[in-house]
């Protein structure tokens, strides 16, 4: 390979501290008040107000330039593949939040409108997800059991659960999670908190997923056996669910059981097939769909509920609901679980967001998509909806098939709309095993995320400790506490990194002005004289100390034992001053007195300032090019350091410090009338330059008062 061309380059300037850049470049004191940036923000103007309508109204923007005969074919086959799509899943995803499966076609048409409104991805598919369903199940699990709808039935002598009073209360408990997170999302959205996603790593919302995928299993084992476990809820609820479902399983549904098994592999084959076959269907097969149908019609002609009891949807209502207001009474039972909804539903939604606008070339407002889920999950609890995310399955059905803009999830609503109001009962015969077999086949996507371990293990062993302690988090405690514990873990982490920083000595790259650590580099040299350090991390209170401990280690200088050394040298010689004050002051009386005089002899001295150790550096550059950011505590630390080594005879300067960082110093009290911005630099060349030109001076102070000495002998 033909070694690419080298440039070279030279500069020749002085060499300038802070205070001559600051003087040169001419810095602005200039600082906007409070009071000015809340005037600048209230105020209004006719671009501005246009650009903020167009900025909450997305489609006002967009829809008017929607070319036809580039997006509306593409748009029209994707939104009929996603709207067959949300029929299955819809239906099962509203089992996994416990309520009846009519209401999962609802949240597939209600929120799905208001995101074509109001969001800003033109590839996403909104609509019901494995993981929020889940979560809101958890929820009306804890608020509405079983338990709480016994009746006792006269026929059968024995107590019963009142199915139609409990899906109601459940439906009501759903609606108003929903509605409350919609809200949270909104506010958040309004403040422009849209940043809050940045606490969700990557590897935090892979081990939270897949985490909350076993969950998603565990709680359909129930529609595999065709057993009736008692639900638990809380932290290791999981656990105490296996174990019953281990208890029941002697009373499974053979019935049930067969149906799961003949599903589940059917479906797996069709998924293989439909994959093999990508290239050459122009849509994929509408696999879950074929499925449903399939296994209503088998359960219509077998009546396997009534000879093998089997248990089925049952009655599916046509048409839509009319809104209702969520019970107000319940917005304090669920607000910490509509709170984790809001952020778990935004966080997944952004993230796909943003892959595809990466992709794609187009910008997704994180605050605008905030806002937009947020009125999505507002309005569908009034129409009785459980809260919405983004599916991962669904949006690259979504964009293999062609969808472009948001028009392909708006027809998918359309569609759902048609099924709902048409045909939707026809499906009251599908055995609910089968879409618990299309929720197992559909997490098969979660579950290659456990491959995540070891590539995480080669790549950043902190990052896969993320990932497996949310993960395990997550199936101990619950969605909902697993989620707000990870979180604490992952921040936990950053605070351990700033705490365990890499401390280096930095040297020069020969005949450069590039300084690199020297640990890792065998040509770079150490400048004579000069100690060049440097800590990867910010300085704080949480590694102020150790900070001053590290740069004592690297410089093999006890800075402690000096000082104290130096204090007894300085009170030894306080006592000879004194002995020879008191000593003199009594020949003085004496020779008041008329007695002899006599001459004094190698009367010893102790020198006020003694020579340096020559083992000492001249000075210490500190390299702040880090640090973003000092709080008091840092400050104290730097100028305990700068007076430290400063009473020793060694210069401290500091190097790269940021303009906040600057300020920092300012305003913590670091300068004075003797510690100016002098012993600021720009850049490690300057400082060193610097520190090299105060060497050659002090040796010629040196050597000169030598000579004196020498001159003044005897």
């Amino acid at each position: 390979m033909e070694e690419r061309k080298r440039q070279s380059y030279s500069v020749h300037r002085e060499i300038l501290d802070e205070g001559a850049v600051d003087e040169r470049a001419e810095k602005s004191e200039a600082k906007t008040s409070l009071s000015e940036r809340v005037k600048k923000s209230v105020r209004c103007s006719g671009p501005r107000l246009k650009n903020c309508l167009l900025g909450s109204f997305p489609v006002v923007s967009w829809l008017p330039k929607y070319s036809l005969r580039e997006n509306a074919l593409g748009d029209l086959i994707s939104g009929i593949s996603v709207g067959i799509m949300q029929l299955p899943q819809g239906m099962a995803y509203a089992l996994l939040a416990c309520v009846p499966p009519v209401f999962g076609l609802y949240s597939s048409f209600y929120p799905v409108l208001i995101y074509f409104i109001f969001g800003t991805s033109k590839h996403i598919s909104i609509g019901t997800y494995a993981v929020m369903s889940v979560m809101i199940g958890g929820v009306i699990e804890r608020l509405a059991p079983d338990s709480n709808f016994m009746v006792w039935d006269t026929v059968t002598n024995s107590s019963v659960v009142d199915i139609i009073s409990r899906d109601a209360e459940r439906v009501q408990v759903a609606a108003a999670v929903t509605l409350l997170s919609g809200l949270f999302q909104i506010v958040l959205g309004l403040v422009q908190f849209g940043f809050v996603v940045t606490y969700l790593s990557d590897p935090l919302v892979r081990g939270y997923t897949t985490g909350a995928a076993i969950h998603v299993i565990v709680s359909q084992l129930k529609y595999t056996f065709g057993i009736s476990p008692v639900r638990y809820s809380g932290p290791f609820s999981l656990l105490y669910t296996v174990l019953e479902v281990g208890y029941l399983l002697p009373e499974t549904n053979i019935g049930t059981l067969v149906v799961s098994i003949v599903a589940i592999i059917g479906l797996i084959l069709a998924k293989e097939l439909n994959a093999y076959l990508s290239k050459k269907l122009p849509i994929p097969i509408p696999v879950e769909l074929l499925g449903v149908v399939i296994a209503t019609i088998i359960s219509w002609q077998v009546n396997l509920n009534g000879k093998y009891q089997v248990d089925v949807v049952g009655l599916i209502p046509s048409g839509l609901q009319p809104p209702v207001v969520p019970k107000a009474s319940l917005f304090g039972q669920v607000i910490g679980d509509a709170f984790a909804l809001a952020v778990v539903g935004y966080g997944i939604a952004i993230s796909l967001g943003r892959i595809f606008a990466l992709k794609y070339g187009y910008k997704v407002d994180s605050n605008q998509e905030l806002i937009a889920l947020g009125l999505s999950n507002t309005i569908g609890g009034f129409f009785q909806c459980f809260a919405i995310s983004c599916s991962m399955s669904r949006t690259m059905v979504q964009e293999s098939t062609g969808g472009k803009t948001q028009v392909a999830g708006a027809l998918s609503a359309i569609v759902i709309l048609f099924i709902t109001l048409w045909i939707g009962t026809l499906f009251e015969e599908l055995p609910k095993a089968m879409l618990a077999a299309i929720i197992y086949v559909n997490l098969h996507g979660m579950m290659k995320q456990f491959l995540d371990i070891p590539a995480l293990w080669r790549s950043n062993k902190i990052d896969m400790m993320i990932w497996v302690v949310t993960f395990i988090l997550t199936v101990l405690f619950n969605p909902d506490l697993g989620l707000a514990a990870s979180i604490g873990f992952s921040m936990l982490t950053v605070i351990f990194r700033t705490q365990l920083p890499k401390y280096s000595l930095l040297g020069q790259v020969p005949d450069t002005d590039i300084y690199r650590p020297l640990e890792d580099y065998n040509q770079v040299k150490a400048v004579q004289g000069i100690l060049i350090f440097r800590s990867s991390a910010t300085l704080y209170f949480a590694n102020a100390e150790m900070y001053q401990e590290a740069l004592g280690k690297k410089s093999g200088i006890d800075i402690t034992k000096i000082l104290s050394a130096k204090k007894k040298l300085e009170a030894k010689r306080k006592r000879h001053e004194k002995k020879n004050a008191q000593k003199a002051k009594k020949d003085a009386k004496k020779n008041a007195q008329g007695e002899p005089k006599w001459e004094q002899k190698d009367v010893a001295v102790i020198e006020v300032e003694p020579e340096r150790d020559p083992s000492l550096p001249r000075a210490i550059v500190l390299d702040l090019s880090p640090v973003n950011f000092l709080d008091t505590v840092g400050v104290k630390t730097l100028r305990s350091i700068h007076k430290d080594y400063g009473q020793i005879g060694v210069e401290v300067v500091l190097v790269g410090c940021q303009t906040g960082v600057v300020d920092n110093l300012q305003t913590g009290g670091f300068f004075n009338d003797k510690v100016t911005k002098s012993c600021l630099f720009s850049t490690i060349h300057d400082a060193v330059l610097h520190c090299q030109s105060s060497k050659t001076k002090s040796q010629d102070n040196e050597l000169s008062n030598k000579e004196q000495r020498r001159g003044n002998g005897p």
